[in-house]
C-alpha cells in the first residue's frame, strides 16, 4: 500500500510538471508583432522566445529628434536593439543613409562587424524620426545566452545577416530626397559595389573620410559586395 501511494504521488507530480511545460505562453503585446514577423517563421518557440526576451533586455523609448547613437562617441559594445515603433534615420557626416523602420534591428551592421573587435565607436549618427520604441539587449548577456543555445544562436545570424542584407539595398531607395542619395540613385550598381559594412565602418578607417564619401556618392567605389 505504501509503495502504490508513492508510485500515485510521483505519476501526480510527474502529470503537473506535463500539463507545466504545456501551458499557454502569453508574450508581451509590444512583442508580439517582432515574434510573429521575424521569429516564429523560423520555429522559434515561444518559450524560448520569452527566454530570450525576458531576463536581460529592455524596451526603451526615444523622443523625435533624439539620437541613439552619435558618430564617432557611442560605443557599440553595450546594446544590440530592434525598433519596435516609430522610423530613424542613419547619417554619415550629414550625408543621409537609410532609414531605419519597425520590425529591424537597428544596430546590425556594427554588431556583426564588431564580434571580433572590442571597444570601436559608431561610424554613423542614428537619430529618431519619430517618437521611437526599441527592445534592447546587454550585448555581452545577450552574446552569453547565444553561446549556450546554438539554435538560436543560428536564428540570430540568420535574422542579422538578412537586416543587414535589407539595408544594403535600401541605399538605393527611390523616394529619398537627399541630393547625395540622388546622386546614389544614378547607380544601379551600387549595391553590387558597396556593402554596408563598408558604408558604415570601414570608411572611418582612412583619414580622408569626406573624399572616400564623395568617390562613394560618385559611384567610383570598388568596395566587395556584401
Amino acid at each position: 500500500m505504501v509503495w502504490n501511494v508513492v508510485f500515485l504521488v510521483v505519476n501526480f507530480m510527474h502529470l503537473f510538471f506535463l500539463l507545466y511545460k504545456r501551458r499557454p505562453i502569453k508574450i508581451d503585446r509590444e512583442l508580439r508583432s517582432v515574434y510573429k514577423r521575424m521569429f516564429e517563421p523560423l520555429h522559434v518557440q515561444e518559450a524560448l522566445f520569452q527566454r530570450l526576451t525576458g531576463q536581460f533586455c529592455t524596451i526603451q523609448t526615444v523622443k523625435k529628434g533624439q539620437a541613439y547613437a552619435v558618430e564617432d562617441k557611442t560605443s557599440v559594445d553595450e546594446r544590440l536593439s530592434i525598433l519596435l515603433k516609430g522610423k530613424m534615420k542613419v547619417s554619415y557626416r550629414g550625408h543621409f543613409l537609410h532609414n531605419i523602420y519597425t520590425n529591424s534591428f537597428i544596430d546590425s551592421p556594427e554588431f556583426r562587424s564588431t564580434e571580433m573587435h572590442r571597444g570601436e565607436k559608431f561610424q554613423v549618427t542614428i537619430v529618431a524620426e519619430e517618437n521611437c520604441k526599441f527592445l534592447c539587449w546587454s550585448r555581452e548577456r545577450l552574446t552569453y545566452f547565444l553561446e549556450s543555445d546554438t539554435f538560436l544562436n543560428e536564428v540570430f545570424k540568420y535574422l542579422i545577416g538578412k537586416d543587414i542584407t535589407n539595408k544594403l539595398y535600401s541605399l538605393n531607395d527611390p523616394t529619398l530626397s537627399d541630393k547625395a542619395v540622388k546622386k546614389m540613385d544614378r547607380q544601379p550598381s551600387l549595391c553590387s559595389q558597396l556593402s554596408m559594412m563598408q558604408m558604415r565602418n570601414s570608411m572611418a578607417s582612412t583619414s580622408d573620410t569626406d573624399d572616400v564619401l564623395n568617390q562613394i556618392l560618385r559611384g567610383g567605389s570598388t568596395g566587395s559586395s556584401l
